[in-house]
């Protein structure tokens, strides 16, 4: 699939027009329970994290209803988990992952929907402290060990998932965006899709320095779709749009597999849900050439 018929259909589909404010974004059919299509199951969790000392967090794991564990599943990791999971939210994930697997637009595959860590307030009455722009917004390998080696094992025990990087994708939103780049760009080896939403590419942390890194590092073995707006931030941090389309061109001089979709949406996951169903498509188009 080209980027123009994308970006075509990424603009048009569920009746978004070119010049589309961002509350006309709205989730579309795929989004929605379809009559005759098996539904997965979808369990919530807590993890105490020793590798971000302190911090408490929750996720939910889904299961679609296709997987009999004759083998393993693929696995698509979703930082902010609490808002891609939600039934009511812009993304609908698990209504989407039943819909595209029924289709036969995706392999089964296992979704695992992590919120940031939390540390919880010492005196009652008090507010936890948010970890979230630490984990996020760091450019290290710390996020990528804290699935590897702590949560990913422990979903691990109730289902088979796949070691083969191709059947591994990280998707987020702004903060989150960032990080599951950060995430694929660290352990190619473990992951190797990645769906930024209205990405966080600057110097928050330093996440600015992406794109010279990505122009000036060997090629990793990534996929790569970002979704950015027009009116996205400008701010100290820097100009999300300007952002990403530098991510853009970075990728695009060192020849990765990768797609922009640029809405006029604002920092929000209204464009990114609304097109949500297609990124999956796009991201898993050649899943059947795959050995799980």
């Amino acid at each position: 699939m080209n980027r123009p018929f994308l970006l075509c259909l990424a603009t048009f589909a569920y009746g978004a027009s070119l010049f589309a404010a961002d509350e006309d974004y709205v989730p579309g059919p795929d989004a929605m329970v379809k009559e005759g299509v098996p539904q997965g199951k979808v369990t919530q969790h807590t993890w105490k994290s020793g590798i971000f000392p302190g911090t408490e967090r929750d996720y939910w794991i889904y299961v679609p209803a296709q997987y009999d564990g004759s083998k393993p599943a693929c696995l698509m990791v979703f930082f902010d988990g609490g808002g891609f999971v939600s039934e009511k939210g812009a993304f609908r994930a698990p209504t989407v992952f039943d819909n595209l697997i029924h289709a036969g637009d995706m392999p089964v595959t296992v979704g695992v929907f992590v919120n940031p860590g939390v540390i919880p307030p010492a005196k009652e009455g008090q507010e936890p402290r948010k970890n979230r722009s630490f984990e996020y917004d760091t450019l290290s390998d710390q996020n990528a060990r804290f699935l590897l080696e702590e949560l990913l094992p422990e979903v691990g025990k109730s289902v088979k998932l796949s070691a083969n990087p191709d059947c591994r994708g990280v998707c987020g939103n702004s903060s989150g965006g960032i990080a599951a780049f950060t995430v694929a760009w660290e352990r190619p080896d473990s992951f190797r899709k990645v769906v930024s939403h209205i990405g966080s590419f600057t110097n928050i942390r330093g996440g600015h320095v992406y794109p010279a890194l990505i122009r000036k590092t060997e090629p990793k073995p990534l996929r790569v779709f970002l979704q950015e707006g027009e009116n996205d931030l400008d701010n100290l941090h820097g100009n999300w749009p300007l952002a990403n389309r530098q991510m853009e061109a970075a990728l695009k001089f060192a020849k990765y597999d990768h797609q922009l979709v640029m809405g006029t949406g604002k920092h929000s996951g209204r464009h990114g849900g609304a097109i949500f169903p297609d990124t999956v498509r796009w991201i898993w188009r050649d899943w059947k050439n795959v050995e799980p």
